[in-house]
């Protein structure tokens, strides 16, 4: 297990655990919180399954964390080559293999009611676990990201998806995670512990893998492998029309639009919303005096 390092710990005071995937990689999680434990030591089968894209980790959702923490459960998975999790060199870095990560440390829990918080690549692999899990599938967050496949992506992504120069620039120069803190920030600079806190887990080329991977697995058109997947988990949406789903959105976000935005009002029309129009990517990060006691509502703490 990769320890929680000495800095870290006064903004991440959390032990995170382990599980074996399905690929055969270990997995970070945390399992936090939770109203409710008898006496016997059992933890509520009831939780909030809180899952990050790229290039963020659990770290994110870590004042989400301990707003709900006191009340409901909160299990954070570190996807494999992200956080503290392994990096291999050679994983099925894909999101069809993350779905069924994400569902088999579900199941290995024993989770009989799961609400989500989605965020970025978040959002595809959280609907493609729910559409394995539809009946326990309570409240929905849905913080600026996607479940549906689009060929909107700005350059400087589409530069990174690039064999050359985009593995260089993501792995060799850090020129995706680096460049993320800023630029997913808009109402406030995250401080240098912040910074650090966010890049911790990426501070090598072997240590990005998965950053690139995630890249390079965003499909554009349909000859990419993964465009059947993204489409499979966008036909599952329209599923989860009648579950309680709040959408907060940063209306400055440089990859997911507004074009995102009104889709998923489309899809999700009875959903309630909160638009921030001056909040960046980090919207969960850059709005979070305002974001997450409206999080800790919606869930109901």
């Amino acid at each position: 297990m990769t320890a929680v390092p000495d800095w870290l710990q006064p903004l991440y005071p959390f032990t995170p655990k382990s599980f074996q995937t399905p690929g055969g990689a270990r997995m970070s999680y945390l399992d936090e919180g939770g109203a409710g434990q008898g006496s016997d030591g059992a933890r509520p089968t009831e939780a909030v399954l809180m899952l990050h894209g790229n290039p963020t980790w659990s770290f994110y959702y870590r004042d989400l964390v301990r707003a709900l923490a006191p009340k409901l459960r909160c299990i954070v998975p570190d996807h494999i080559g992200m956080g503290l999790s392994d990096k291999p060199e050679s994983y099925a870095y894909t999101l069809a293999q993350r779905i069924e990560d994400v569902s088999a440390l579900v199941e290995s829990l024993g989770l009989t009611r799961i609400h989500l918080a989605v965020h970025d690549w978040g959002g595809a692999i959280g609907f493609g676990v729910a559409a394995r899990h539809a009946a326990k599938i309570g409240r929905i967050v849905i913080l600026n990201t996607a479940a549906f496949p689009s060929r909107n992506i700005p350059r400087r992504i589409a530069l990174c998806k690039t064999g050359f120069p985009g593995t260089a620039l993501v792995r060799g120069l850090n020129g995706f995670a680096g460049p993320a803190v800023w630029m997913s920030m808009h109402r406030r600079t995250l401080s240098v512990e912040e910074r650090r806190g966010f890049l911790h887990p990426y501070g090598s080329w072997a240590d990005r893998v998965a950053v690139d991977a995630f890249v390079k697995d965003i499909p554009m058109d349909p000859s990419h492998p993964t465009w059947a997947t993204l489409q499979g988990v966008a036909d599952g949406v329209e599923r989860f029309q009648a579950n309680p789903v709040l959408i907060v959105w940063g209306g400055r976000d440089f990859c997911f639009d507004d074009t995102f935005y009104k889709e998923w009002r489309e899809r999700l029309p009875d959903s309630d919303a909160l638009y921030l129009a001056d909040a960046g990517h980090y919207v969960l990060e850059d709005a979070r005096y305002e974001v997450v006691p409206r999080l800790a509502k919606f869930f109901r703490v």
